[in-house]
């Protein structure tokens, strides 16, 4: 299973692999809080990129177009979570307020294709 969480959110032995998949660190947050495996920044949208997009809903779709260019550039990025996934449990962790428009939702929808 392959899921995302809000990196504020406890973890879970249900969650299976963390992964944290933002450009920054999020505000905070300690390291050890997160119990993750690995910060995955390059796996993150680039600075242009999230700052074009601002968390803008109607500028949702072309944001998911541009990001899975960005990721399909860079395979070595996301490639630990593609391995992790075909073991067992993954979580991405996220920091945005918006549930239902960020990087870490349009790259569990990318994998997932990949799976």
């Amino acid at each position: 299973m392959r899921k995302i969480k809000r990196v504020y959110e406890k973890a879970e032995a249900s969650d299976g692999t963390r992964f944290l998949v933002e450009r920054l660190w999020p505000r905070g947050m300690k390291k050890e809080a997160l119990k993750m495996k690995a910060w995955l920044k390059d796996a993150a949208p680039s600075a242009d990129l999230r700052n074009w997009f601002g968390h803008d809903p109607l500028k949702w779709s072309e944001f998911q177009k541009r990001y899975q260019a960005e990721l399909k550039s860079n395979p070595e990025a996301w490639d630990p979570i593609l391995q992790a996934a075909n073991q067992g449990d993954v979580t991405l962790l996220y920091s945005a307020h918006d549930t239902e428009h960020n990087n870490a939702l349009a790259l569990k929808k990318f994998l997932e294709k990949k799976l």
